[in-house]
């Protein structure tokens, strides 16, 4: 849609503050975003000071030249005075259609291997049964599932079963840090990382974690409780363009087994 066909509810200033500060976060001079963005440097500088209004098609082009995610596009669009352009249903929503069939042939296909669709706040969504076959046996309390990260730190979830807790739990939280840096206004994700911060026995050093650090593509951790040892290898899978805030938040957890041993064991919980 045009902007001169969209009312406006501009929010002085807000708008040149989120520039600024996108800018700053990837790193990016005016010129250097200039380039990108194919406009002029005093056109972005004129949009950092107030002095230019931007039109709809120029908040997108901004947002697209710095890479902002969904929600962060939306945020932009509306300080500019525009309507959101991408939609955002709520966690859950539309995963009965296409997206949801493709979800449950992906889930199927991995049995009897443990697979976790979450959200943003990694809640569960949907687990295929070799999941909850493996929950059932790991959490000590059924209801600590219900987020992954409450789960993994809560000393009713799994983490008395955690071979190595602190790393894991250390790489993960991490990853959580970086996730509330990146999305400065998502109040939410900030109050996940202080919950799971005021869990006991959390040890001191986890409230500055190491960002300097290479966020890992993927994660070994081991399980063990009782006669029960399991080893996995996990990936995060994220959807391509999905032109959908809710979706492009998605993350599928995917278990790989280590060890013969472990593809054994998940193949007897299986039955």
């Amino acid at each position: 849609m045009l902007s001169g066909m969209t009312s406006r509810t501009e929010k002085p200033g807000l708008f040149p503050a989120l520039l600024k500060f996108w800018r700053g976060r990837r790193g990016l001079s005016q010129l250097d975003l200039a380039l990108t963005a194919d406009v002029s440097a005093r056109h972005v500088s004129f949009l950092e000071t107030g002095r230019a209004r931007p039109s709809e098609e120029m908040s997108l082009r901004l947002a697209d030249a710095l890479g902002l995610p969904l929600r962060e596009r939306n945020e932009l669009l509306r300080a500019a005075g525009f309507e959101a352009a991408f939609a955002e249903p709520p966690p859950g929503a539309g995963l009965d259609g296409v997206v949801g069939r493709a979800l449950d042939r992906m889930m199927a296909q991995h049995e009897p291997f443990p697979m976790v669709l979450m959200d943003r706040l990694y809640n569960v969504l949907r687990l295929n049964r070799g999941a909850a076959a493996m929950l059932s046996r790991v959490v000590k309390n059924p209801a600590k599932s219900q987020n992954a990260l409450h789960a993994l730190f809560d000393p009713e979830g799994a983490r008395e079963f955690i071979v190595d807790w602190k790393r894991a739990a250390y790489s993960i939280l991490s990853r959580l840090h970086r996730e509330v840096l990146e999305h400065p206004g998502d109040t939410q994700r900030a109050e996940l990382l202080d919950a799971l911060l005021a869990y006991p026995d959390v040890p001191r050093d986890f409230h500055k974690p190491d960002l300097d650090a290479p966020s890992e593509p993927v994660l070994t951790f081991q399980l063990r409780r009782g006669d029960l040892s399991l080893t996995f290898l996990t990936t995060v899978t994220r959807f391509s363009a999905p032109q959908n805030v809710t979706l492009d938040e998605l993350c599928i957890e995917s278990y790989f087994p280590l060890d013969d041993a472990t593809e054994a064991a998940c193949r007897a919980l299986e039955r």
